[in-house]
């Protein structure tokens, strides 16, 4: 917990870790304004790619919880960042919710429906999937050699009362119809929070990233050499984090234990 201590950015994954689907976490709102009454800045990232930064000002509000666009890094605005340094002005075909489209476009980028036509696969977290979308992109990934980019790698989402599948587990379902993966922008890559660091301009000894997988949160934390805490309160256990290559620097039942210590700082 010392380390804690010499954190000046403090990067949260949401649900799971500050809430559950639509229930915020009692100590939410009173870890929130330690970080900022003790001079630290804290950022909400999110492989979540189904709902823009402005949807998700919107929930965080339904939750009693004021933010702005600067408080947010998303999976969604590091796709956006990866696709304009390395494909800019291609035609995009997204599988995606209408948010995911509407954030690509806001950064300039024209959307297709013709598989004939798209230059560039764009995959994400779509709760309004459907099945001539799984058709169109199986189509271009059999048929075709083209750049294909998901925006995170989560197997599921967590939920009130469990789990349903995320942008991970359909990428595994048109692998076993392709062959071929993606390229994977969230985390567990360090792309995020090197972004987070750049923005505020910290380093990453004054930054630790908190969330409750280690596959996707700790990993990118670890990849951006910051501090990393894992809290119990979403979809690790035990047995997952026992039988983990990746370790986390810290465990914690959940965020609530950070808030005595950061007011000791």
């Amino acid at each position: 917990m010392e380390r804690l201590k010499g954190c000046k950015l403090f990067l949260f994954d949401m649900d799971g870790t500050l809430y559950l689907g639509n229930r915020l976490f009692d100590f939410t709102k009173e870890l929130l304004n330690t970080i900022r009454e003790t001079g630290g800045r804290y950022m909400f990232m999110t492989n979540n790619s189904s709902k823009s930064v402005a949807d998700y000002i919107k929930k965080l509000a339904s939750l009693g919880i004021e933010a702005e666009y600067d408080d947010f890094m998303t999976s969604s605005q590091a796709t956006a960042y990866y696709l304009k340094k390395h494909y800019p002005g291609k035609l995009l075909y997204v599988s995606g919710t209408k948010s995911l489209k509407e954030e690509l476009i806001k950064e300039g980028f024209e959307i297709t429906e013709d598989t004939e036509k798209t230059e560039v696969i764009v995959s994400g977290f779509d709760t309004e999937l459907t099945f001539q979308k799984l058709h169109d992109v199986s189509k271009m990934l059999c048929t075709r050699d083209i750049p294909y980019i998901a925006t995170n790698p989560d197997y599921v989402c967590p939920t009130e009362f469990g789990s349903v599948p995320d942008c991970g587990s359909v990428s595994d379902m048109l692998f076993n119809v392709s062959g071929k993966r993606p390229l994977f922008i969230g985390k567990p890559s360090a792309l995020m929070p090197r972004l987070a660091m750049e923005k505020w301009g910290v380093t990453p000894e004054q930054t630790v990233v908190i969330g409750d997988r280690i596959y996707t949160d700790i990993k990118s934390g670890l990849n951006a050499g910051a501090l990393t805490v894992l809290v119990m309160s979403g979809e690790t256990t035990y047995e997952i984090l026992a039988a983990s290559a990746d370790k986390p620097h810290l465990v914690l039942k959940d965020c609530s234990e950070m808030i005595p210590h950061l007011r000791r700082s």
